[in-house]
């Protein structure tokens, strides 16, 4: 499999670099990208503890029974690991209530098939509203926010950035033209 090799050369080299973190995605390259860094880690014979955290990211909706259960399972299935370090929700989704999208991300906390939970690409008032949703239920709290941010592309400062300091969390900027 000569797209598994070349992944398991960029891992190889990445590990010799110190890089401690894979972002991964179900719709990057439609879930082969998984695959091919879980047969990569697997074959390399690297052991959890020394791998790299691993991100799933969720690019379908939000809902409960729908995306959420059945895309963590792919994930796990693609990557072949029983977790995730982080799982991050991509953009708010207006049509599946809050209360409802915490609840099942703190079921993957609970059930332990993510250590940690994030949010990319929203509003500050909409990270605030789902924080404040999960402290209302005890649920689990996002922990990162991973949003378009750059030196060219600041608005995040004016109130993304001070939600996310509120909260504590962690900000992974990313800069998708830079």
């Amino acid at each position: 499999m000569v797209r598994v090799d070349e992944t398991e050369a960029i891992i190889t080299r990445a590990l010799e670099l110190g890089v401690n973190f894979i972002d991964t995605a179900n719709t990057y390259a439609h879930g082969t990208n998984e695959e091919y860094i879980g047969e990569a880690l697997r074959r390399l014979a690297v052991p959890r503890g020394r791998r790299p955290r691993l991100e799933g990211l969720l690019q379908r909706g939000t809902s409960v029974e729908g995306a959420i259960e059945r895309e963590i399972e792919g994930t796990l299935t693609r990557l072949g690991v029983d977790y995730l370090n982080l799982y991050i929700i991509h953009r708010f989704d207006y049509s599946t209530p809050m209360a409802e999208t915490m609840e099942a991300l703190d079921r993957l906390v609970r059930d332990g098939r993510a250590r940690a939970l994030g949010a990319s690409a929203m509003y500050g008032y909409q990270l605030h509203n789902l924080q404040r949703v999960a402290d209302e239920n005890g649920w689990t709290r996002l922990s990162s926010l991973q949003n378009h941010y750059n030196l060219l592309y600041r608005e995040d400062e004016r109130e993304l950035i001070p939600v996310v300091r509120q909260y504590g969390m962690s900000l992974t900027p990313y800069s998708p033209l830079a």
